[in-house]
């Protein structure tokens, strides 16, 4: 979506321009995602992404996983995509499809080894209007869930639910800055 759409639906939630303004125009846009999620996606070369951080705090490699977008859901449609319960079982792709690209994805990441210390992880998550099947928004996290971000997610949708944060930004804190956030309302 261009910045300038972005930003004209910020106007409609007060106290919040100045803030998504300013993630808006500090990092790049989040790109829409059209994959299937009945098709297996193809993932990145083995071996050439490198998650940054450790333990719980792990974060994806921005150039392999920057996040996606499901086009169904916008500040318009939340009411009737992710603020109504269940909706995120309407669109969550099978087991038969993730678990090809989750092996195949740990490749990318270069982890090796059985799959089960691992969690396919949505970057932002399908609470968040994260794209349900592209390998943008997927990787293979370290760890057990729920985990902090998972915390995080729910908080976020949470406000986005009660309109007191724009889809826009709740995505944009979660895949751009999503640790940083964690600290500021959690510690």
């Amino acid at each position: 979506m261009p910045r300038r759409v972005r930003l004209a639906v910020c106007l409609a939630v007060p106290g919040v321009l100045a803030a998504t303004a300013a993630i808006a125009t500090s990092a790049p846009p989040i790109r829409v995602s059209h994959a299937s999620s009945t098709t297996v996606q193809p993932q990145p070369a083995p071996g050439s992404c490198h998650a940054r951080g450790l333990g719980l705090f792990t974060q994806p490699d921005p150039t392999c996983t920057p996040g996606a977008l499901n086009p169904a859901v916008t500040q318009a449609t939340i009411d009737s995509t992710i603020c109504r319960s269940g909706y995120t079982k309407t669109i969550r792709p099978k087991e038969s499809i993730t678990n090809k690209e989750k092996l195949a994805s740990m490749a990318s990441y270069g982890y090796a080894g059985s799959p089960r210390p691992f969690e396919y992880d949505h970057l932002i998550s399908l609470e968040l209007g994260g794209a349900a099947n592209d390998p943008r928004n997927l990787w293979p996290e370290r760890g057990a869930s729920p985990n902090p971000k998972d915390g995080l997610e729910d908080r976020l949708h949470a406000q986005v639910c009660k309109h007191t944060i724009t889809l826009v930004r709740a995505q944009h804190e979660i895949a751009r800055r999503w640790v940083q956030t964690y600290r500021r309302l959690f510690t």
